[in-house]
């Protein structure tokens, strides 16, 4: 699924009514009938409405809907905001329609002074003044308008988006000048505003409408940023040989683990198991032999010449990846294993964790890492890494511009995990829950990822069904065990579910 721009939102819509064809109100009154219908599903018509539009096309949406919701017996007030004299021509034409309805309650174009209605418990806002197409934060009159809507104790229905808030970057934006929806009505695509977690407090609960934008101009247009589609996982996922043995389903190498952190190894180690790789050796310090062994008979223990942290690289000639970070420590010892190991190794690398953080502690170092490197850092982890940032969108730039720098992928973890790749494309991964926010949760998807990449996959996808696969087990699990309840252990317990899922 794409994710396009404010520009771009505008020239689809632009193409559907040149090449369907159909008129720009009539898509509009297309859009409005969809919004109506999920406004009548949540509230009766008992349900006293005010519409507040702008004096855009969002605002034209908003006059249509405020008609059809009249025409289904709901009272409905309604306030254009006219205050510099001039309306798009489809809110112009809504504006006659409205004059022309006998259903309307009340119609006021505010064109100055504006006295305010009371907003009770019971009375649905639609928020229409401004969609998709704002640069710069509200001010004035309307910023004031958006504080005394966010104040009362109505619920607040948004059309496209809360007005206020821009589609792509609010880094700068005035947070307190943004509606408070309770549902936003999107049309067509989610915004990439939407994916950010700063950002749920505006957008309420989402519902994504489909009002029929021209398929082959969603086709044709190039799209930086996408969620990733279970079609497209399952297309990646490749049939096991009947005949495969362990030698041919790939040799994983984990390093992890350190005095106090040997379930991080054990972790990353059992998940690389469940993710079908061949064969996976753990090289951990003496301290963690017994629990490691214990936990994961199924694993090779290699044991690293220190007692109680990583001090020495490994020979990786005889393996297909490495996945190293989780539970390693960030002591100079470590610190001067882990860049030693990252020159020499030769096959694909997953690094996270700890690894992550001692980069952040060498960041000369990063230009030394190899092409192709994988890393899973977190949100906290990825500022360690490259400074802080005010938020995601600017956290995200960042890796997207890291990813390109070093050739590599960075996948920043959260709900919408974000897979940063060379060429500058974003693939946001949309399964998984907050039941996931667990002590090792990122060490069971560094074992998935190390796992795929072991038997073959190319990096990128690795990554893609890694993220996917990590969140559909934990869904799957929440399901049945509840998200309070959920710990690191259950993703893995799950993993065959999901892979089983995929292959259904």
């Amino acid at each position: 699924m794409k994710i396009f721009t404010s520009a771009q939102i505008k020239e689809l819509d632009n193409y559907t009514i040149e090449h369907e064809p159909i008129k720009s109100i009539d898509l509009m009154e297309r859009a409005a009938r969809a919004i109506t219908r999920a406004i009548t599903d949540c509230w009766h018509n008992d349900t006293p409405v005010v519409v507040f539009a702008g004096p855009g096309n969002n605002g034209g949406d908003g006059l249509a809907v405020a008609r059809m919701l009249a025409e289904l017996d709901y009272s409905v007030s309604v306030f254009l905001f006219n205050i510099s004299g001039h309306l798009s021509n489809e809110c112009s034409a809504n504006k006659a329609r409205i004059a022309e309805s006998k259903k309307i309650k009340e119609f006021i174009e505010v064109t100055q002074e504006f006295n305010p209605p009371q907003l009770t418990a019971e009375t649905l806002v639609v928020d229409s003044l401004f969609g998709s197409g704002i640069t710069k934060p509200l001010a004035g009159g309307f910023a004031s308008l958006v504080k005394y809507i966010n104040a009362s104790q109505s619920k607040v229905v948004s059309i496209d988006v809360p007005s206020g808030l821009m589609t792509e970057d609010n880094t700068y934006n005035v947070r307190a000048n943004i509606i408070r929806a309770d549902l936003t009505l999107t049309l067509q695509h989610k915004k990439l505003s939407f994916l950010f977690p700063e950002n749920q407090t505006f957008i309420g609960r989402l519902k994504v409408l489909d009002i029929r934008i021209s398929k082959e101009g969603i086709d044709n247009t190039e799209a930086q940023y996408t969620i990733t589609e279970e079609s497209t996982v399952r297309s990646l996922l490749r049939e096991r040989d009947d005949f495969a043995h362990k030698g041919m389903m790939g040799n994983a190498l984990i390093v992890a683990g350190s005095y106090g952190m040997g379930g991080a190894a054990v972790l990353a180690a059992r998940a690389c198991l469940r993710a079908g790789a061949g064969k996976v050796t753990v090289h951990t310090p003496k301290c963690n032999s017994l629990i490691t062994q214990i936990a994961v008979p199924e694993a090779v223990l290699q044991l690293d010449a220190e007692e109680a942290l990583f001090a020495e690289p490994v020979e990786t000639e005889d393996f297909d990846a490495l996945g190293i970070g989780p539970g390693l420590g960030t002591s100079e010892t470590t610190a001067i294993a882990l860049i030693a190991q990252l020159r020499r190794t030769q096959c694909p690398i997953v690094i996270d964790a700890d690894a992550i953080n001692i980069l952040g502690n060498h960041k000369a170092w990063i230009k030394q890492l190899p092409k192709g490197i994988i890393m899973t850092p977190h949100p906290k982890e990825y500022d360690r890494l490259d400074g802080n940032s005010i938020d995601s969108y600017e956290r995200l730039t960042k890796a997207c511009l890291l990813a390109e720098h070093m050739q590599g992928y960075v996948i920043l973890k959260g709900r919408y995990s974000a897979l940063c790749m060379p060429d500058g494309h974003v693939a946001f991964n949309p399964t998984g829950n907050s039941g996931m926010a667990t002590a090792g949760s990122g060490d069971v998807l560094t074992g998935i990822i190390t796992a795929l990449l072991a038997r073959g996959y190319e990096r990128k996808d690795a990554a893609l069904i890694g993220m996917y696969l990590h969140g559909l087990a934990g869904d799957l699990a929440a399901a049945e065990l509840g998200k309070e309840s959920l710990t690191a252990g259950d993703i893995i317990s799950y993993l065959p579910k999901a892979f089983m899922r995929m292959k259904e």
